[in-house]
């Protein structure tokens, strides 16, 4: 899933100019070719529903919070959000992303949210110049397609990768390592970048099925024991890493677990139960939500009666640069691409400046892990860049 983000003016501050001053502006010049300042609408494009969908509704979540927000301080020229449940599926995304092309009242997506559905959906947002800001999608060769409307929240997996070689390296000491993937954009891409931080030190390594297409593990945990191996890394997503790591336990293999952000969610402790969860490190390219700037959190717990999950806040911030341009009167498609492409500033998560490829600033990129402690995903630390 990830770069790390570039925003406003500052967490509060920017979250103060969308949040103040007059309603949309209906004077701008951007209004002329198509829209108006008002009746516009952003839209989320993730999983909401099936094995994917914690990360999906901790996302979705806070882009809810940063429209309620905005549309309580603009009440005359309220946004609508658009809820596009992917299911996490590339095969639904480029039909999801056409509605959203075809509603022309939409001027911007949060999303799309994993990497596969964004390789899918990509091509085509780019030819209707509808902006898109991922808050997870990590996958580094998303940035390598040149597509003029991708921009990325957090950081990608040459940072993630790495971060979690040199944990399993530098931290846990394992001089032999077991990796294993999913075969997704994201699984097999960030496998692939720690393998290169470890190098000899992995003894072995497989594939999986995901997407909920495989349940039974024990080939690959076999093999797991055999080795003999320190510590286990998994690129995919909560579901399967989940029943990997109850499987593991089962079979009497008590090396950890280390997985992504595909994996960071308390999700991930209800599929493997907590006891077998117990001692996972999970990293990611982002801060630990539940200390973002200012009252992020205490609001988003108003809001949906839970704490912030992972991506909870990048997702805040990336509905609140699409939502700043619209404030500022960019209501047409063209308008806000322009705006988000030389955004720079600081949000509840991060500071955001986008480069090349839409790719946020590596100078702004932090990448965390995190431990499971009793049946809670905990910040552990945050990893060095080298």
């Amino acid at each position: 899933m990830r770069q790390k983000l570039a925003r406003v003016i500052g967490g509060v501050a920017m979250m103060a100019l969308v949040a103040g001053g007059t309603a949309c502006s209906s004077g701008s010049d951007d209004t002329a070719s198509g829209g108006d300042a008002c009746g516009n609408k952003i839209a989320f494009f993730g999983a909401l529903t099936g094995s994917s969908a914690a990360l999906g509704i901790n996302e979705n979540n806070g882009v809810k919070l940063a429209v309620e927000q905005y549309n309580k301080a603009n009440p005359d020229c309220k946004v609508e959000l658009v809820p596009l449940d992917s299911q996490g599926s590339p095969d639904q995304a480029p039909g999801l992303a056409q509605k959203a092309i075809d509603d022309t009242k939409l001027l911007g997506i949060v999303g799309p949210a994993y990497s596969g559905e964004s390789e899918a959906a990509g091509p085509l947002f780019n030819e209707a110049g509808l902006v898109t800001i991922t808050p997870s999608a990590t996958r580094p060769s998303l940035a390598d397609q040149k597509w003029k409307t991708f921009f990325r929240a957090v950081g990608n997996d040459f940072s993630q990768g790495p971060a979690a070689g040199n944990y399993i390296k530098n931290v846990m000491k394992a001089d032999k390592v077991y990796v294993i993937d999913d075969q997704s954009a994201y699984g097999a891409g960030l496998a692939d970048e720690v393998k290169k931080v470890l190098g000899p030190v992995v003894v072995g390594s497989d594939k999986v099925q995901g997407e909920g297409k495989q349940t039974d593990f024990s080939a690959v945990v076999t093999k797991v024991k055999a080795a003999g191996v320190k510590a286990i890394f998994y690129g995919g997503y909560y579901q399967e890493a989940g029943l990997i790591r109850k499987q593991l336990t089962a079979a009497g293999v008590t090396a950890p677990l280390v997985a992504g952000d595909g994996v960071n969610d308390a999700a991930y402790i209800t599929s493997a139960g907590q006891a077998a969860a117990e001692g996972t490190i999970l990293t990611c390219p982002c801060q630990p939500a539940t200390e973002a700037r200012g009252t992020f959190a205490q609001e988003y717990k108003a809001l949906t009666g839970a704490e912030p999950g992972t991506y909870s806040d990048t997702a805040y911030d990336a509905a609140n640069i699409l939502l700043a341009g619209i404030k500022a009167g960019k209501t047409t498609r063209p308008a806000l691409l322009e705006f988000v492409k030389g955004y720079s500033g600081e949000g509840v998560a991060a500071t955001y400046k986008f480069v090349e490829g839409g790719e946020l600033d590596p100078a702004q990129v932090k990448v965390w892990a995190f431990k499971v402690t009793g049946g809670k995903v905990v910040p552990d630390q945050e990893i060095p860049k080298s």
